[in-house]
């Protein structure tokens, strides 16, 4: 489900500080924004939820890289409250991301899943035009 700026955000503050790191927009940084999330969740013990954190930041690092010619990105990870946190990327593309229709006759297909992942797995995911960019986040909460 996609949601909308003014619908996802609750009105609680965030029980913790945004972890958030500038990184080259290059596959290579991947896995150091795994890093920063599995940190982020440790100290907040929410390390059952790292395994989907990273998959969908490691698919939204993807289509920063692919898409967009931004020579940066930021990575950051929130806690929205006990059992939510929420994953963004922003990138100086103001070009918003488009979910492809999962494609049952091109099982073997090396791209065009990112977003069909991330929507599988996500509670919620959407995109914030800005003036200079846009910022892409995703909902995670635990079971």
């Amino acid at each position: 489900m996609v949601s909308t700026a003014s619908d996802r955000h609750p009105t609680q503050p965030h029980l913790e500080p945004a972890y958030t790191e500038t990184l080259p927009c290059t596959p290579e940084s991947a896995p150091t924004a795994r890093r920063l999330i599995r940190q982020a969740l440790g100290a907040w013990a929410l390390d059952a939820l790292a395994d989907d954190a990273c998959l969908i930041a490691n698919e939204m690092v993807a289509n920063a890289c692919r898409h967009t010619r931004s020579p940066l990105i930021r990575v950051s990870v929130t806690r929205l409250d006990g059992t939510r946190l929420e994953i963004a990327v922003t990138d100086r593309s103001r070009a918003l991301p488009v979910r492809k229709p999962a494609s049952p006759a091109s099982p073997d297909a090396l791209g065009g899943r990112g977003l069909v992942l991330v929507e599988a797995i996500a509670a919620r995911w959407g995109a914030d035009p800005k003036r200079w960019g846009k910022r892409v986040w995703a909902e995670v909460r635990a079971a």
